[in-house]
């Protein structure tokens, strides 16, 4: 029993400490993945107006992929005047003018901390911080001995939140 007590005072020091230490990403990482859920809206960002000299004579498909707007819909064409909804674009010079929606640039490099992947030199920052949840993850059935009520009331709450993600995942 004084080994599984001694394991169970290890993993309760390791979880505060690493729970300390990783507090500011902590904050970080849910502020971004909060604003990560408005991605797709306007919420946070400010209209930036932008003129770029392109190649003349553009095809629709090539404007879009240009400019990087997807199912771009031309509204209307005058001349060499080629209108969208967000600029336009003149066939003869090669000049679109448009405008998009961007985020500042706190917000922007928040969420692209949260989005790393492995060509990013976060990269190892984000698989330590996932390895230090999961290990908070298992760390956290250390903190009471498996005989008390609380820890077997933590496992109906572990349960609960097993099958309200199994539930939100399959719908």
């Amino acid at each position: 029993m004084s080994t599984n007590v001694n394991t169970q005072g290890k993993m309760r020091v390791y979880h505060r400490y690493l729970g300390f230490f990783l507090a500011g990403i902590m904050a970080v990482y849910s502020i971004s993945g909060i604003t990560l859920i408005f991605r797709d809206t306007n919420f946070l960002k400010s209209e930036k107006h932008i003129e770029r000299r392109l190649e003349p004579n553009m095809s629709k498909d090539q404007l879009g992929r240009e400019l990087r707007m997807r199912d771009l819909k031309i509204e209307k064409e005058e001349g060499d005047i080629v209108s969208f909804r967000q600029g336009t674009y003149n066939k003869a010079t090669g000049v679109a003018r448009y405008s998009t929606m961007q985020l500042n640039r706190f917000v922007d490099k928040l969420q692209h901390l949260h989005k790393a992947d492995t060509n990013s030199p976060l990269f190892f920052l984000n698989v330590f911080f996932g390895l230090s949840l999961f290990f908070f993850v298992v760390s956290a059935f250390y903190m009471f001995l498996p005989s008390t009520s609380t820890f077997k009331k933590g496992l109906y709450f572990t349960l609960a939140g097993l099958v309200l993600t199994l539930i939100l995942i399959f719908t």
